[in-house]
């Protein structure tokens, strides 16, 4: 057995690992490597040959696991890919996204180069919408804890990773040469008790086990609830004074558990109902998504629905749907809550929203996921008195707060109590990934002062075993 870290290696994007088995090969995820210093067209330059993949495993439907999967097609990927129906449904939204996102940035550079009287580059994109639909008819789905045979030699294994509708956590067992050994990737493990998404369960004893370490050394706060929090904010912004709260979330899975919180927090009467815009298309494709998979969110959630209804709809609830009707939220003057993508601000309706509002001393902006340094949602956190918003430098008036209660994200506590719940005596060997480097030292020393062996590999690092 041969395992290879290609991505996501002392990095939080890009994840794909190689493990050989026999000459058969199993890539885990093959996601978008969108780190600062790589070009996106790099992401087409794979270290081995796509058409020698005999399978994919993902394990769930993030860019930055699934976003490259197309260009491995286009490349002479020839084989399944397997992960949860969920993770297939949410995987090709996502993945047409990208082709949207690409074609604009083409088009975008292609204006520059003609605003100053050059010849554009022959841009080809990473992939079109055409290799979107070809990954699509290569997801063979299966479920949670049902044992799934690759070949004779190799068994997978999918338990549930919270996190997002569909995540999952893989198990592999490898039967080589009369010796039968395991190996678990963690993929994104989730946070217990999360609206709307089941928490991450236990995974059996493995012989080594491959772990995400994206939160390692930094902690959520479990003073407040995402209710208690949403409550405060909203009062002090629309009850108490005649005041919009915008609220920038990614659109899948975020704006669902955002959205359910306030349902809970309405239906129950804990605030004078005010008025809700969901102001993201994708929010809205992803959100019937959400209820076409019902019976896989968690049972708080399946509960209201048998008592209340639909879990993503309420009296004061609207989702917008053309350009048009979310240019004239500018006009509304009535309090209210704005939910719009993209969560970082760099791009989606988002920015039309801050545009109008950013000035407004009774706008309070309210950020509930993470904001990556250079983003605009970075540096309006940082403090940052003027911002770039439309080719116009405006100053910022609005509140900007900050919670992490509806992080999807497993923090460094939650991170290894899922490692102690393995055999220590079996488990040989804990691989790092998917976080940065100061969050992996957190954890190295926290894992080996309780007597574990911890490597942080390096990208295109082999270890055989």
């Amino acid at each position: 057995m041969k395992l290879t870290i290609w991505g996501a290696a002392r990095q939080v994007t890009g994840s794909m690992h190689l493990l050989e088995v026999n000459r058969y090969k199993i890539l885990i995820d093959c996601g978008l490597d969108y780190e600062k210093e790589t070009r996106l067209e790099e992401n087409a330059l794979f270290p081995f040959d796509p058409a020698s993949i005999d399978v994919v495993i993902l394990t769930h439907a993030h860019i930055d696991h699934s976003g490259n999967l197309p260009t491995l097609l286009r490349l002479g990927f020839e084989g399944q890919i397997l992960c949860t129906a969920a993770t297939a449904d949410l995987t090709e939204l996502l993945l047409l996204d990208s082709v949207t996102i690409f074609e604009n940035k083409a088009r975008k550079q292609k204006g520059r180069y003609h605003r100053r009287g050059k010849k554009p580059h022959g841009q080809q994109l990473l992939y079109m919408q055409k290799h979107v639909m070809d990954t699509a008819e290569r997801f063979v789905t299966i479920g949670f804890n049902k044992p799934f045979r690759l070949n004779g030699d190799v068994v997978v294994e999918l338990f549930p990773a919270g996190h997002l509708l569909g995540a999952a956590s893989v198990v592999l067992t490898v039967n080589e040469h009369g010796l039968e050994r395991s190996i678990a990737f963690s993929g994104d493990i989730g946070r217990k008790n999360y609206p709307v998404i089941v928490d991450p369960s236990e995974l059996p004893p493995v012989d080594y086990l491959v772990c995400e370490s994206t939160y390692g050394g930094r902690y959520h706060s479990k003073e407040e609830t995402v209710e208690q929090v949403l409550v405060r904010v909203i009062e002090e912004t629309c009850i108490k004074s005649p005041g919009r709260l915008i609220i920038p979330a990614f659109s899948i899975g975020r704006t669902q558990a955002l959205v359910y919180s306030l349902n809970k927090i309405f239906s129950e009467g804990l605030l004078p109902r005010v008025r809700i815009f969901v102001d993201s298309p994708m929010a809205n494709y992803a959100t019937d998504i959400f209820r076409k998979y019902h019976h896989k969110l968690n049972s708080e959630a399946q509960a209201f629905y048998q008592q209340k209804g639909d879990e993503f709809e309420f009296e004061n609830l609207h989702y917008v749907q053309s350009i048009k009707e979310s240019r004239e939220l500018s006009s509304y003057f009535e309090p209210c809550i704005i939910v719009s993508s993209a969560g970082m601000l760099e791009g989606g309706r988002i920015q039309d929203h801050l545009f109008y509002n950013i000035q407004n001393y009774y706008c309070t902006i309210l950020f509930i996921g993470y904001s990556a340094k250079g983003t605009l949602g970075h540096r309006l956190l940082r403090g940052d008195p003027i911002v770039h918003i439309r080719d116009r430098e405006l100053a910022v008036y609005a509140k900007i707060r900050q919670t992490d209660v509806l992080s999807g994200h497993a923090d460094h506590d939650d991170l290894i109590t899922v490692i102690k719940q393995q055999d220590k005596a079996r488990l040989r060997n804990i691989f790092l990934v998917h976080g940065e480097p100061e969050s992996m030292a957190a954890m190295r020393r926290d894992l080996e002062e309780e007597g574990y062996t911890v490597t942080l590999p390096e990208k295109g690092e082999t270890f055989e075993f």
